[in-house]
C-alpha cells in the first residue's frame, strides 16, 4: 500500500503551460509507465489546447469535471499560487500539491483561515516543497523518481535536498519506500510531519519511518509526543541546523528560531525523549533506520 497517492490518483497539473509545469508533467508521465495519472492540465485562457496527449482547461472545476481528476499539483508563479491552491480547494479536489516557492506568507494565512472555516476536507501539502511519490506507481513533484524503490519505509520531511538523501541512503542499503512526502519548510503550509506520521502508522506496508525536520517552529516536538503516545513502528528523526547561530534564518522561510524556541538540539531532545532515535550526522540516517528494524 502507500499513502496519499497511488496508480490510481488522477492528476492534473495547474501551470502546466510553464516551463517548470510541461518539464515535471513529462517527467511525471514517463515515471508512471503507461499508467493514465496525469489527466488534464489547467491555465487561464489556454483551454482546447493540449501538452504531451494532456488536455488542457481554463479552469479546475472544468479539468475535475470532464477528466476526474482528484489531486492537482501546482506550479504556477509565487504571485498567483495562493489562488490557484484556492481553485483547487474550492473544486473539492481530494488532494494539493503545491511545489511553488516564495508565496507571500499573507496570501497563505487568508487561504489557512479560508480552509479552516469551511472546514475543507482537501489535504494541502506544501508549498516550498518537493511533492510526494509512491515508488513504481506514481510520482507528483520534482523528485528525481530514478532513485526511489518501492519497500516498507516511510519518509517525510521539510526538506527536499534531506529527503533524496535519505531515499539514497535507504536505497544504498537495499531498503525501498512505501511512500516519501515532503512537507515544505514554509512557515505557513498545509500537512505536518504529526499529519503524515499518523497516516504511516495505520498503512500496513509501511514498518519504519525517518522522520526529517528543521530548525523553527514546533512541529516536530508535537510529532513527538504524539510518536510517543500512538506510534506503533520505529521511527528515526535527523534535524537539520544544529550549526545554526541563534536568530538564524536557514534555506526555508519556516526555519527560523525565535525566542530560544526551535532550535536543533531542543528538537533532538524532545524526540529522544519520546523514543526516536536520532542522529545529528545526515550521513547516518540510512545506518540508524537499519538500526532500529526488527
Amino acid at each position: 500500500m502507500s499513502i496519499l497517492i497511488d496508480k490510481n490518483s488522477r492528476v492534473m497539473t495547474q501551470g502546466i503551460t510553464g516551463k517548470t509545469g510541461q518539464f515535471h508533467t513529462k517527467t511525471g508521465k514517463e515515471y508512471a509507465n503507461g499508467k493514465n495519472c496525469y489527466v488534464a492540465g489547467v491555465t487561464p485562457k489556454k483551454g482546447g489546447q493540449n501538452y504531451e496527449g494532456i488536455p488542457i482547461f481554463n479552469t479546475v472545476r472544468e479539468a475535475k469535471k470532464e477528466t476526474g481528476a482528484n489531486v492537482s499539483v501546482i506550479y504556477v508563479p509565487p504571485p498567483y499560487a495562493a489562488a490557484a491552491i484556492e481553485e483547487a480547494v474550492d473544486a473539492e479536489l481530494e488532494l494539493v500539491i503545491c511545489i511553488t516557492e516564495g508565496i507571500p506568507v499573507r496570501d497563505m494565512v487568508r487561504l489557512k483561515y479560508k480552509m479552516e472555516q469551511q472546514r475543507s476536507k482537501t489535504l494541502l501539502i506544501g508549498p516550498n516543497c518537493p511533492g510526494v511519490i509512491t515508488p513504481d506507481e506514481i510520482k507528483i513533484g520534482i523528485m528525481p523518481g530514478h532513485i526511489h524503490k518501492k519497500g516498507p519505509i516511510g519518509v517525510v520531511s521539510r526538506s527536499g535536498t534531506l529527503t533524496y538523501e535519505a531515499v539514497g541512503q535507504l536505497m544504498e542499503i537495499g531498503l525501498g519506500q512505501s511512500s516519501c512526502v515532503g512537507i515544505g519548510g514554509d512557515p505557513v503550509n498545509g500537512l505536518k510531519h504529526i499529519d503524515v506520521m499518523k497516516m504511516f502508522n495505520d498503512d500496513p506496508q509501511t514498518e519504519a519511518v525517518i522522520m526529517v525536520g528543521e530548525i523553527g517552529g514546533s512541529n516536530e516536538e508535537e510529532c513527538a509526543r504524539w510518536i510517543k503516545d500512538n506510534m506503533k513502528k520505529p521511527v528515526v528523526g535527523f534535524i537539520a541546523g544544529v550549526t545554526a547561530p541563534p536568530g538564524k534564518r536557514m534555506g526555508h522561510a519556516g526555519a527560523i528560531i525565535s525566542g530560544g524556541k526551535g532550535t536543533a538540539e531542543e528538537k533532538l531532545a524532545v524526540m529522544e525523549e519520546c523514543g526516536i532515535r536520532t542522529t545529528k550526522n545526515p550521513a547516518e540516517m540510512g545506518k540508524l533506520l537499519k538500526s532500529v528494524l526488527k
